[in-house]
Order: structure tokens, then C-alpha cells, then sequence
């Protein structure tokens, strides 16, 4: 054992966890405040002043410097990074990015977090001023026939580069110096395709150095791997928090003498591993927190015999982590923290904002927990701090927390307890409200102790779905895994959490408090090393891989080596970042110094398929990145000798009343204290330890193991006492689960997905659907597709009938008549049935953009089509998969076919009550809303009569008048005005309007509801035959779906006056050839409201596809990104001004047919209440050899190498007048 104290600790939001480790071998554990300013500047260093003062005899007064002679070794994860993007506040940074796309990161991917939201909060980027270097490296394209000139430089992965536009030191020099000028001493620096050519931004760097900038993170070096916008993400994250990083690093060591000169000082990293202090930098630390309790998990739950996979269940104040552990670290390459985009390798670490201090609302008829948390201040009802009401209170009211056993630290003199009747108090308000609505609805009151469990209830669901993207989202039964319960409130939900998920049992480690803090003591020494390969894996680039691996392994040992580790300590993970080619999936491939190519493939097909259950046979597999992990060890903790188990029957501490399911019972009160292994305890009961609380619920035994874990089994896992009839607590559950369904079908498709549009742009949604095709559920995808779906599916119902849909049948269609949006959206409808049912007991669907299904234009998107013929393959009913067998070749000749044309039971009634409850309380909510216009429209105007009318480019004019029935909240959506079926493919079929309007409706209603078929009970829509949102079966509709449906989403919004227009199109761009096809939607200018701007460069309304990374569309596609970036002044002027549109050229490298499909090149977006309209769009085509031309808003024509096309889309309407 080491000769001096070890310290393992975990500096969280609220506490301070710490883990002592003494020479002999025996430890000791405590807690402290993490903010207490009163008494002390930093609580780890107060942490390590109180121990040493209790060893040594000694005291060390606050404020003097720690002696560290009895100091070996301190281990500390940390929250400081990820606190200063939750807070932004990093250090001011400057962002040095290629000319061309000073705005990539503000626009980031395009798409908008809450698709419902008209005021679209997205957090900005974490730079304080970008500047752009006129610098341009491209990659070399065989089939490129335009003349580029620049230096041909064959690349470390053996790629080959030109780089058209060399970089200037003289530049360099002046912009550092402007840089320098605004006060700003870090820099983040992004140029495109550095992954493979780091050449021009290591020059930065060293310009930077020597002009004494201190902190400067450059892409390729933070991370080497293609795409740009995560690269640039990452990079800022990097550069704005590695300064405070070290500042916070200095403050802690000023506060020992000799700065712990001597001390082995090491930080828990992102990927689980610990670094020196020297090497812990912002891009690593923003999981720091949560990692160590990873780590602990895998050393105190995990059973190296048995092998049963371990869910981490960390519940603390705010929010819930989750983790996966089997035998080894689940790693992801991406998260998202704070809204900003983190890749680098790092633990998979589901979070769920559910959490101790998470608030209780009753919205609409639904019980809602979070995401609002109380914090620590003003904190819960019962911190006697005028809180509000969280989940604690609910444990509290409910008996499952008992304040004499609680810590007395409450009220202005903080010493008195947890306040019950406070907590009660505020529950019986809630109570009133909730029985108010009830009685409203003629149904029973509901007593407190009901609300408050519902509350619980509700919760522990919320806390079930990441934990199922963690398992069956992957291709894991959750049920086969154990929960590891730990953070101070998980003991409290563990029992109930596990009993919905199916699994059979619970680990409650004896340091479950501070888990985070243990797990640091335990964990590794790692340093990683990485780079971009991007090749296929062959025979031939194997060998080569295996001389990249050596080259990594030495850097990564000579690392460990002078941290004193000798050969013997080191052991190295080789991982190769594997995908198909074609595909985005990357799968993380771990193996070692003796895992062969065809072991790398096993590794590889085994996952894949786990995860998707297919392969894909005659696909290249490429390996995208190679990385080495090293890893060191150095301290193992003293074994105790275990201990005889006893068969005595332990002795309750006290007998209380606490609620469950079965309603109020005794619960015996257990110290952990008095407790030795082989006690067992029979649920309820309630076991107390210091530094958690644990609850065992009815049908639960909880026994003491050997090593002191509480290990609880459940009984009777799986059984179901809910009735049929609507229970406000139980459809708040159900509308979690089947959102679960949802997520998760889009989770697993757009990882399977081949094509683009489904994998990068997530141009796709997932949907639910009750057995009478309504919809039910849905993840939060496209709105066009939502809406509309759902007359898919009911078509399929009423045209195969009662016995066309079998067992094994899966359907493919696409038609407007069958409720299709365009032929592109190409929608696949599978039957779910019970083991004993005849007929369907509910439906699944997904809809997808397909980027070539015939027709005109390579793309399908012909912006001239005057027939449904030309736009490809239509599918009114096709089973694609009959009877379980894949009709492949049918399918083949279906898809050619546009060659033809010219150029359990009990269980299972309650599922479909609460499919139908669902939809009603849907339905509740618009009609609450539908009231409510009524009347400000009646006092405001002295009408309930809502009109609106706006233009189609060609001049069609959209008309609405809505009709409101203030009495019954219902409402006629009048189209009748609306202009006549067009010759083109502007034509909408009623599906895109059915999606429209309850899309529209949802984003009126302003909060919370599962979007489904109820939202359209209260609501009918009258539109005459023949017009362009009706039009007949052979008309074309392919621009209806992506410009027609944006148009009437402006009419209804202008009815309701409730917002400015956005941009009114999703700019639709495609291109191609015989060879491929390629298409995408463009971002614009959201339109504002009342208090709020409209957002610039996002997708608005109907659409929320994301856009392809730039070095994506330059490495698979003969093209080149001249320009990326915000179209300044394009949003209206107003009291609150509309977002601005963006600018992207894009310049071909081979003759190829472009297809622009756009709107509001004519007609601008529209203001409201004096707010100025926002800019039209603007296409331009700046050939090489004669000239700019203007394509006007729908055009198709053959492009040149050397052609550039400029795409200049609306901005948003201002709202308001600019005089205010």
C-alpha cells in the first residue's frame, strides 16, 4: 500500500463526495457541502485540511497552506467544466474558421430542438467573435473535370489533397493581432478537412504561440475525425473551458504547499479513465462528475462469474444518469451537453431531467414531472425556503422520507428538520386542482397520498426510458440486466424503477452515497491516441493498420511511462471506428495487439447485427479511425477478510406508515449500521444509512451480502393491477411508453439507415398507431410526416380489409390517394399483434425520404412534373414483406416501373384504453384552446370568426376562415377560396393538410400534449374538390408535401395572429446524375412573436431535416461548399426581428442536373402588427462561362464543372413595429 493518504474526490453541484484511503489499508467516507462560502473557499481542499488535521493530530487552520508530506496520491472528478457550459461562464474565445463559413457553427445542423416552439431556443455558440482565415484544402476527386490549381500533398492515411488556397503567416499575424485587440487570449481553430490535413491550422498555432497566446485548441488536434460542425463544437468546448479548467486546477494547488509538488494529482476524464493534471483539458471533462460512478459501478456491481450486465442508476437532485456496463465500457464518439455537440470518445451516459428536485405540475390532465428543478435554492416545499413542489416532497408525504433520520440543516437557522406539513400543504392545493378537473370530466376524486405516489409513478417512468435506449434500443433485453443503484435519491425508486423494466434485481453498494468518489480511487491511468484512416478494411490496409496501431501504442506507453509506470502497468486497447461504406453508422471496435482482420470483422458483423438484426453482405467495411487506449493501473485497494454470514433475523430500528401500491402500510425502519451479511429483510421496509436511503417495496427482499451490498430480489415481477377506465396518473405512464415505442424505432432506424437523407438529415418519422389506424404517438421527427401518417394507415385498413392484413405482412406505399405526402416519403406500415389475436392489436410506422425513386430528375424532385407519372414509383398498397417472406424482386420491378413513363390479453385491453384515452386528452387540450381564442377574438375584434389568406409564387392564393364554437371548443377550418389544382407539382394531398393543421393546432396549444388523432376531433375542415390542397388522384404533389404545406402552416399562424411568417419553404436542392442522387432542404429565418426574435439559419414548421456536414457532402460527392453562412438583414425589422436566411453555393466538379423546388421568391414572408416582411429567396446560377442567371423558384437544368449555384433563402417576418 502507498506510504501516504490517498483522496478519491467527487466535487458535485450540491455535495462533495470523498473517499479516504489510510497507509494500512482501511478507508473512510464522508460528505460536504460544495458551496459554503462562509466557511471555506473550495471543499476539496477543506475536505483533505479536515482529514489531515484528524491523522496527524495536527491542526492545519483554514486558509493556511496544506502540508503534504502524508499526502500519495489525491483522485478528483469534477462538475467545473460542465458548470461553465450550463452557466457559459468559459473564457471569452475567438473562432478562426476557412472563409466562406464564419457562421457553421451558429448554424450548427439546422434543425430546432422543440419542434412545437415558435420562440426556438437554441443555445448560441461558445465563441465571443469568429474570424475568417482565407485558407481552402480540398480533397482530390477522380471524376473532378474542373481545373484546380494548388499543391497535391499526399496525406499521413495516404489521401491525397490540394490545397487550392495556401495560407498567409502575414495574415495570420494581423488577425491575431485584431484577436488580441479584443481582449480575447484563447483561440479555437477550424479549417475544413484538418482531420487529414492538420498543416495550415499547426501553423496558426505556432504563430499564436509565439505571439503569447496561452490556450489554443486546434481541431485536429482536440479531435481528428471528419465532420467539421462537432469537430468546431468540440474545439470551442475545448478552448473555452480548459482555462478555467486551470484556473480552478492553480486555485487548488495554491492552497497546498509547494503546489502538491510531489503528489500524484490526477482528474477523471470523459472516456472513465484518469489523466495527470497536466493533461486534463475542457474537450475531456465534461462527464468528469458522472464518470467516476461509472467506474465504481463496474468494480462493485458487476460479477465476473455470473456476467449479468449491470444498469448504473445514479438519481441525485436535478437529474438521473444512466450507464451500461457488460464486462467493459460502453463508449459513444457523440454527445450533446448544454446544447453544444461534444466528439470524443466518452462513456455512454443516458441523462433524464427527473430527479429529487424536479417539479410537479397537473397540465391539461396529465400529471408532468420536470424538467424544471427546484435547485438547492429556493429547493423543495419542505427546505422551508418557500420551494416548490418536487418529487422529494412526494417521498416525504408518502412516508418514504422521514425527517428525524433526515439531516437537520433546514430553515434560516439551519438546523431544523425537513418540513412534512408544508410539503403536505402544497399537495392538497395540487389535490384540489386535480379532483377539480376530474369532476369536470365526471369521474372520481383522487385522495393526496394518490397524487403524490401518481407523481412517483410518473417519475420512475420518465427514468425507464433512457434506460431502455440504453438496452432494447440496441438489441439488450433490459430485463436481463441488474440495476446498480446509487446518488443520494436512487434508493428511494430503485425497487419501482426495476419492476417496470422486468428486471428481477437491485445492487445497493455500502457506498452507494459517494460511488462516484469510490470509483475514482479504483479507476485507471488512460491515454488515448487517435487518428483518421478513412479506408476500406482489406488484407492490404490491415498490415498497415497494424503499423498504425504500434506507431499510436508507443506515443500512447512513452505517455504512461513518465507518470512512473513501468511495461508491466500497461496494457493497450487497439479500436478500430468501423462502419458499411455508404453508411454513417460508426460501431466501435475494441480488440488488442492479437485480434486478427477477420476477428476485427467478427467484432464488427456481431454488433451490427445485435443492433440491427441484419447485415449487409457484398458492402465494403471502412475503418474510419484508429485508436489506441492505454491503459495504466496503480492502486488496488486492501481485500477485508470476508465475513461469516449469520441466519439471525435483524432488529427493526422502528415501525412507520409509508404509502405503495396497496395503499398505507406498516414499514419496518432499518439502521445499515446494525445490519451484518446474511440479514434479510422482507419489503416494505425502509433501511437508513447516512448518506442514502433505501426503500424495499412489497413483494421485495433485500439481503446483506458479503460485501456489504444490500441486494435486493423482486417478486411477482411483471403483474398488472390497472383498470381499463382513464386514470389521469396512468395516462401520464402510458404516454411515456408509447413515446418510448416511437424514440426508439427512429433511434435504430436512422442508425441502420444507408442513405443520407435518413442518416444525416433524419429526413424520417416514427409513429404509433391505435388498431383503428389513429395516431397515437409519436418521437419528435418531421411534422409533415405526423400529421399525415395516420391517413395512411387507416387506408390500409379500410383497402385490404379484415383479411388482407396477415401475420408477417409488412406495407409500402406512397400515394396521395393513400394518404402519401409525395412519392419520395416512402412509408412502411407493420402490423403488431398479441400471441392470441386475429387481427391487428396496433400498428407501427415509419415514413423516410428517398432520395431517387424515378421519375424526371435525379432526385425525384422535379420541380416541372405535371403528372403523378413523372415524379418515380407509386405504391398504393404493396407488401413488401408477406407472409414473414421479403419480396424483393416484386419490389425491384416495382421501383423500374417508372421507366415506362416518357424522360396478452388483459394487457392488452388496457393498451388500447389508453390508446384511446391518449387521444382524448389530446383532444381536451384543443378544445381548451379553441375556447380561449374564441373569446380574446370575440373581446378583441367582436368575432369568432378567424380569417387569413396568403400566395403561392405562381399567384394561387390559400384562404382560411376559422369558425369557433366557444361553447363546445370546436371549430370549422374553411378553405373554401383557396385557388384552383395547379399544372405543377405544387398540389398538396389531404394528408399534407391534415398534417398541417394538427401540427399547427399542437404549436397553438403551447405545451405538452402527445400529438395525435384527438387533436382534429374538435376540429372540421371544409375544402372544395379540385383545388390545389385537394386535387385529384393524378395530379402532381411532390412540391405540395415541402413548399404547399409550409404555406398553409403561415395562413393558419396569420389567423391566429400569434406569430410572423418564417420562411415559408425548405428550399429543396437536387442534383445528380445516372449514378446518383442528391437532396436536401435548406435552413432560413424563423419568423418572431410577441417577446421573442426569430431564430436565423433553422428549419421551421413542416420540416426539421438536418443538413449534410460539409466535409460529408465534399467527401462523397462531386461537389464542392464554396460558402455556408447567415444572410445578414434578411429578417423583417421589428419590435422583435424575424431570423435571418443563410447563404449556400455550392460548386460542381462534373456535369451533373441540378433541381432547385422552392418558394417565396416572389411573395415575402409576411410581418405581423407592423413588423417589417422578411427577405425573399434568391437562386442564382453563376455559370463559368456565361455569366449569372436566375433560376427563379422552381427550375431544372444541366449544370457544367465549374458552376457555382447560390442559394439565398427567406428570412423570417419582424413582429411588431420597428418604431417600438
Amino acid at each position: 500500500m502507498s506510504s501516504g493518504l490517498g483522496f478519491g474526490i467527487d466535487r458535485g453541484g450540491t455535495f462533495t463526495d470523498v473517499f479516504v484511503v489510510y497507509p494500512d489499508g482501511s478507508n473512510k467516507t464522508f460528505k460536504l457541502l460544495s458551496e459554503d462560502k462562509t466557511n471555506y473557499a473550495d471543499a476539496p481542499t477543506e475536505a483533505i485540511r479536515r482529514i489531515l488535521n484528524e491523522y496527524t493530530g495536527t491542526e492545519v487552520k483554514r486558509g493556511e497552506k496544506i502540508p503534504t508530506e502524508n499526502i500519495s496520491w489525491i483522485r478528483m472528478g469534477t462538475t467545473v467544466a460542465t458548470n461553465a457550459l450550463l452557466e457559459r461562464r468559459g473564457e471569452p474565445t475567438a473562432l478562426l474558421i476557412t472563409k466562406g463559413f464564419k457562421d457553421l457553427l451558429y448554424i450548427g445542423n439546422q434543425s430546432r430542438p422543440k419542434i412545437f416552439d415558435f420562440d426556438i431556443k437554441i443555445p448560441d455558440p461558445l465563441y465571443e467573435k469568429v474570424f475568417e482565415v482565407d485558407e481552402r484544402v480540398l480533397l482530390e476527386d477522380e471524376t473532378c473535370q474542373m481545373n484546380i490549381e494548388g499543391e497535391k500533398v499526399v496525406t499521413a492515411n495516404g489521401k491525397t489533397v490540394i490545397i487550392e488556397k495556401p495560407i498567409s503567416e502575414q495574415e495570420i499575424t494581423l488577425l491575431l493581432k485584431e484577436v488580441r485587440a479584443a481582449n480575447i487570449n484563447s483561440l479555437a481553430v477550424l479549417f475544413l478537412h484538418s482531420y487529414i490535413f492538420p498543416d495550415h491550422e499547426k501553423l496558426v498555432e505556432k504563430i499564436a504561440r509565439s505571439q503569447g497566446f496561452e490556450n489554443i485548441s486546434i481541431s485536429s488536434g482536440v479531435i481528428p475525425m471528419i465532420k467539421a460542425v462537432p469537430r468546431g463544437f468540440t474545439t470551442c468546448a475545448d478552448a473555452y473551458l480548459t482555462p478555467i479548467i486551470q484556473t480552478y486546477i492553480q486555485g487548488f494547488r495554491a492552497g497546498f504547499m509547494n503546489n502538491l509538488k510531489g503528489v500524484e494529482l490526477e482528474f477523471m476524464q470523459s472516456d472513465g479513465g484518469l489523466c495527470p493534471v497536466e493533461g486534463f483539458i475542457g474537450s475531456r471533462a465534461i462527464l468528469s462528475g458522472p464518470a467516476g460512478g461509472v467506474v465504481g459501478v463496474s468494480y462493485t456491481a458487476y460479477d465476473k462469474e455470473s456476467k449479468e450486465p449491470i444498469i448504473g442508476f445514479d438519481m441525485g437532485g436535478t437529474s438521473t444518469d444512466v450507464s451500461r456496463y457488460a464486462g467493459q465500457f460502453d463508449h459513444v464518439l457523440e454527445s450533446i451537453t448544454a446544447g453544444v455537440t461534444i466528439q470524443a470518445p466518452q462513456l455512454e451516459i443516458n441523462t433524464v431531467a427527473a430527479g429529487g428536485g424536479s417539479r410537479l405540475f397537473f397540465k391539461t390532465g396529465l400529471f408532468v414531472v420536470g424538467p424544471e428543478s427546484a435547485g438547492s435554492t429556493p429547493g423543495p416545499v419542505c427546505y422551508r425556503k418557500n420551494g416548490f413542489l418536487t418529487v422529494t416532497d412526494a417521498n416525504l408525504v408518502l412516508g418514504r422520507i422521514i425527517p428525524e433520520y433526515f439531516p437537520h440543516i433546514f430553515g434560516k437557522s439551519e438546523a431544523m428538520p425537513l418540513d412534512k406539513d408544508a410539503s403536505l400543504q402544497a399537495f392538497e392545493r395540487i389535490t384540489e386542482e386535480i379532483n377539480t378537473f376530474l369532476e369536470s370530466e365526471g369521474r372520481s376524486k383522487i385522495t393526496v397520498p394518490q397524487v403524490a405516489l401518481g407523481f412517483i409513478q410518473v417519475a420512475n417512468e420518465s427514468m425507464c426510458r433512457p434506460i431502455r435506449t440504453l438496452t432494447e434500443a440496441k438489441g439488450y433485453d433490459t430485463s436481463a440486466h441488474v440495476l446498480a443503484c446509487f446518488g443520494g435519491a436512487g434508493g428511494q425508486h430503485a425497487c419501482a424503477v426495476a419492476r417496470t423494466l422486468g428486471m428481477r434485481k437491485v445492487k445497493v453498494h455500502k457506498y452507494a452515497g459517494i460511488l462516484s468518489a469510490y470509483g475514482l480511487a479504483l479507476a485507471n491511468v488512460v491515454n488515448e491516441k487517435q487518428e483518421a484512416y478513412i479506408k476500406p478494411l482489406t488484407k492490404e490496409t490491415f498490415g498497415d493498420i497494424g503499423k498504425r496501431f504500434e506507431v499510436l501504442e508507443k506515443t500512447s506507453g512513452d505517455s504512461l511511462l513518465k507518470q512512473n509506470f513501468t511495461k508491466e502497468d500497461i496494457s493497450f486497447e487497439r479500436i478500430l471506428h468501423m462502419r458499411y461504406e455508404k453508411t454513417d453508422c460508426v460501431l466501435m471496435c475494441v480488440g488488442n495487439n492479437k485480434t486478427t482482420l477477420d476477428g476485427f470483422i467478427e467484432i464488427f458483423l456481431e454488433s451490427y447485427k445485435r443492433e440491427f438484426g441484419f447485415t449487409i453482405s457484398d458492402r465494403d467495411i471502412i475503418v474510419d479511425d484508429i485508436r489506441v487506449r492505454g491503459i495504466a493501473r496503480r492502486y488496488l485497494l486492501k481485500n477485508k477478510a470476508k465475513l461469516d454470514e449469520t441466519n439471525a433475523i435483524p432488529k427493526e430500528k422502528n415501525v412507520v406508515k409509508c404509502w405503495f401500491d396497496e395503499g398505507e402500510l406498516d414499514t419496518k425502519v432499518f439502521d445499515y449500521a446494525d445490519l451484518i451479511p446474511g440479514h434479510k429483510i422482507g419489503g416494505p421496509a425502509i433501511i437508513i444509512d447516512k448518506n442514502c436511503t433505501i426503500i424495499v417495496e412489497p413483494d421485495c427482499e433485500a439481503k446483506i451480502a458479503l460485501d456489504g451490498t444490500v441486494e435486493i430480489t423482486l417478486l411477482n415481477v411483471g403483474k398488472s393491477k390497472i383498470g381499463e377506465d382513464v386514470d389521469p396518473i396512468q395516462l401520464s405512464i402510458f404516454s411515456h411508453r408509447f413515446m418510448s415505442i416511437a424514440e426508439q424505432m427512429g433511434s435504430v432506424l436512422q442508425r441502420s439507415a444507408i442513405s443520407t437523407n435518413i442518416k444525416e438529415r433524419l429526413d424520417f418519422s416514427c409513429a404509433l398507431f391505435g388498431p383503428d389506424g389513429g395516431l397515437v404517438a409519436n418521437a419528435p421527427h418531421i411534422p409533415v410526416h405526423l400529421g399525415g401518417m395516420q391517413a395512411t394507415v387507416t387506408f390500409q385498413i379500410d383497402h385490404l380489409g379484415k383479411d388482407g392484413i396477415n401475420r408477417g405482412d409488412v406495407i409500402l406505399c406512397n400515394h396521395p390517394k393513400a394518404g402519401g405526402s409525395h412519392l419520395p416519403d416512402l412509408t412502411i406500415i407493420t402490423p403488431v399483434y398479441f400471441s392470441d389475436s386475429e387481427i391487428p392489436d396496433f400498428y407501427v410506422a415509419n415514413r423516410g425520404h428517398h432520395s431517387d425513386i424515378g421519375g424526371l430528375v435525379p432526385g425525384s424532385m422535379p420541380p416541372h412534373s405535371t403528372s403523378l407519372d413523372q415524379e418515380g414509383a407509386a405504391f398504393i398498397s404493396f407488401k413488401i414483406v408477406e407472409n414473414g417472406t421479403f419480396k424483393e424482386k416484386e419490389l425491384i420491378e416495382a421501383l423500374n416501373a417508372p421507366g415506362k413513363v416518357p424522360g396478452c390479453s388483459g394487457t392488452r385491453n388496457l393498451m388500447k384504453a389508453y390508446m384511446s384515452h391518449i387521444q382524448s386528452n389530446a383532444e381536451q387540450s384543443v378544445r381548451k384552446l379553441l375556447k380561449e381564442t374564441a373569446e380574446r377574438s370575440h373581446r378583441e375584434k367582436g368575432s369568432r370568426i378567424l380569417k387569413a389568406v396568403d400566395y403561392m409564387d405562381d399567384g394561387t392564393a390559400i384562404q382560411l376562415a376559422v369558425e369557433i364554437d366557444d361553447e363546445k371548443g370546436e371549430a370549422i377550418f374553411d378553405f373554401t377560396g383557396t385557388g384552383i389544382q395547379v399544372y405543377s407539382s405544387s398540389n398538396s394531398p389531404p394528408a399534407v393538410l391534415m398534417a398541417a393543421v394538427i401540427y399547427s393546432l399542437r404549436c397553438l396549444v403551447g405545451h405538452d400534449i402527445p400529438l395525435n388523432q384527438g387533436c382534429l376531433i374538435p376540429v372540421k375542415i371544409v375544402v372544395p374538390d379540385g383545388t390545389i390542397i385537394s386535387p385529384d388522384d393524378k395530379a402532381a404533389v411532390v412540391g405540395g408535401n415541402v413548399l404547399t404545406s409550409q404555406r398553409l402552416c403561415d395562413v393558419i399562424f396569420r389567423a391566429f395572429e400569434c406569430v410572423a411568417a418564417s420562411q415559408g419553404c425548405m428550399n429543396n436542392i437536387t442534383f445528380g446524375d445516372d449514378q446518383f442522387g442528391y437532396y436536401e432542404t435548406v435552413a432560413g429565418g424563423a419568423g418572431a412573436g410577441a417577446g421573442f426574435n426569430g431564430r436565423s439559419g433553422v428549419h421551421t414548421h413542416m420540416t426539421n431535416t438536418r443538413i449534410t456536414d460539409p466535409e460529408i457532402v465534399e467527401s462523397r460527392y462531386p461537389v464542392i461548399v464554396r460558402k455556408f453562412c447567415l444572410r445578414p438583414n434578411s429578417g423583417g425589422r421589428g419590435e422583435h426581428r424575424g431570423g435571418d436566411g443563410v447563404s449556400r453555393y455550392l460548386q460542381f466538379r462534373r456535369p451533373l442536373q441540378l433541381s432547385v423546388l422552392t418558394e417565396r421568391r416572389v411573395h415575402s414572408p409576411y410581418g405581423l402588427f407592423g413588423g417589417e416582411n422578411g427577405e425573399r429567396g434568391l437562386n442564382i446560377l453563376n455559370r463559368k462561362v456565361r455569366g449569372r442567371v436566375n433560376l427563379g423558384s422552381k427550375n431544372s437544368i444541366c449544370v457544367q464543372p465549374g458552376d457555382i449555384f447560390e442559394l439565398e433563402t427567406p428570412g423570417g417576418g419582424g413582429y411588431g413595429s420597428p418604431k417600438n
